[in-house]
């Protein structure tokens, strides 16, 4: 477990150095970055590639999640591969082209499932090494990782990186195939140099935390290039390297730019604690939007849980169909937490569960009971208002919204008083927000602050200037994310 901690960097801590801006892909999307016709590069035997990742997807039907694949054939790859037989699958797999000719390098056989935390990988080569072992390397969160070779590269090959005409692509195969489902921030290619972690970032001396540093004074070489994710019109912009030119966008736009990064990593919906009929239900765009394949219950909590402070996220139903929405809090311990399996609940549904849920209908479930509470928010067939939800761990109480207007005149300012407020079944343990839908066919987006899937209007922010909202937070209400949990939580 220590040594699974240590390969796990949730963003927790203040680095110095701040990654304002990540890149949300979704493989169903087709959402993925391509550049061709690069020039001869320093060196087609030496090069490191370095990236922050946050994965949003596991155990999705899809064989292989594309890091990054290169060559002018695209033989050249490192992805998530999700039905290895190593280690229960999502272990990372090496393959290199070797002069032309695809050579499969091996794996590494740890899994990487944790799907609310950011790693940093770096991958080095130098086919000059003359100790085979040596001429690929791979690092997670700055420690090198074991590869289970199941071959080496030739000394002094060419891998074709930065050739005549060669391509690169961020976030799927070349061709668009086996795409990447999550985050990506600091994608930075140096050409002509095998660099090993603390280039690109250290270990924090309280924490013991791996962080970024700041690479834009870092020589890349010929070929290479650092992209940030910052300009928002143009996400495939490159920050330096610029002499090779931008990448192309394949489906990806300005509203895929998130604010959830390595050094303020946000509470997403958490693909790994679901329950009934998760093979006909889908998680998806950043684990903020959850659509029903099929009828059942379903219900998706978020990756991060507040023991104190006051938080504050947004949902929007979404339901063609039918009216059979909850959305509201649970505990960290509720029962309907764990993998896998049915269960006949909703969070609050059952005495002694600890959860809250606002229902379409205007109702509320609370400790087993259900009982009027406010306005009625779904009438079907169509896209729903946004619900605020305001949850303050310091008092127990929770309260929530329909487009900004606080139902049962709730006051979320109010206090100890809690005005229209909720009261929490166990305030004594951790919280976080849930969403819940039953009938097929129906969705809800979930906004935590660091990337949404329904489409803000307003932007607006916490007081610390974090997360995006289409309304503002309640004073003194704050994003779940670990700047503010560091803070308040």
């Amino acid at each position: 477990m220590e040594a699974l901690q240590r390969l796990h960097n949730r963003g927790s801590i203040s680095t110095g150095y701040d990654i304002e801006n990540s890149l949300k892909f979704e493989t169903d999307n087709s959402e993925y970055l391509k550049a061709e016709g690069r020039s001869q590069g320093d060196s087609q035997q030496t090069w490191t590639w370095s990236c922050w990742v946050k994965r949003t997807e596991v155990d999705n039907g899809v064989v292989a999640q594309y890091i990054f694949s290169a060559g002018s054939d695209g033989k050249l790859g490192l992805y998530f591969r999700d039905d290895s037989s190593s280690n229960g699958g999502d272990t990372i797999f090496i393959y290199v082209d070797e002069g032309n000719s695809l050579k499969w390098i091996g794996e590494l056989r740890v899994s990487f499932r944790d799907t609310s935390a950011w790693y940093h990988i770096v991958f080095a080569v130098d086919s000059t090494d003359s100790t085979p072992a040596d001429r690929t390397k791979i690092y997670i969160n700055g420690v090198q990782q074991t590869i289970t070779f199941n071959s080496t590269l030739n000394k002094n090959v060419s891998t074709r990186v930065g050739d005549n005409g060669g391509k690169f692509s961020i976030g799927a195969k070349m061709d668009g195939s086996y795409g990447f489902n999550g985050y990506m921030a600091e994608c930075v290619l140096v050409d002509g140099s095998a660099l090993g972690p603390t280039s690109f970032g250290e270990t924090d001396s309280i924490t013991g935390i791996w962080k970024p540093k700041d690479v834009s004074s870092l020589s890349l070489g010929t070929t290479g290039f650092h992209m940030n994710f910052d300009d928002s019109s143009n996400v495939g912009a490159v920050q330096s390297g610029t002499s090779q030119g931008n990448f192309d966008k394949y489906n990806l736009t300005a509203a895929d730019q998130a604010t959830d990064t390595p050094t303020n990593n946000f509470c997403t919906g958490n693909n790994l604690v679901r329950f009934t009929n998760p093979s006909s239900t889908v998680v998806v765009d950043g684990a903020t939007f959850m659509q029903k394949g099929a009828n059942g219950r379903e219900t998706i909590s978020g990756t991060m849980y507040a023991s104190s402070g006051k938080w504050y996220a947004e949902v929007q139903p979404i339901y063609p169909t039918g009216n059979n929405f909850l959305i509201g809090v649970m505990p960290s311990d509720s029962p309907i937490i764990y993998l896998g399996g049915q269960i006949s609940n909703f969070p609050g549904s059952a005495s002694g569960d600890g959860g809250v849920s606002y229902i379409s209908t205007g109702n509320k479930y609370l400790d087993g009971g259900n009982s009027s509470y406010g306005n009625a928010y779904s009438s079907g067939g169509s896209v729903g208002p946004v619900i605020g939800i305001a949850l303050d761990m310091d008092n127990g109480k929770v309260y929530f919204s329909i487009s900004n207007v606080w139902q049962n005149s709730g006051d979320p300012t109010s206090g100890a008083t809690g005005t229209g407020a909720i009261d929490l079944p166990s305030p004594e343990k951790s919280y976080s927000f849930h969403a819940s839908i039953y009938n097929s066919g129906n969705s809800v987006a979930i906004n935590y602050g660091g990337y949404t899937y329904f489409t803000i209007s307003s932007g607006e922010s916490d007081a610390n200037g974090y997360g995006t909202f289409e309304y503002a937070p309640p004073s003194g209400y704050y994003a779940l994310c670990t700047k503010n949990l560091e803070e308040f939580g």
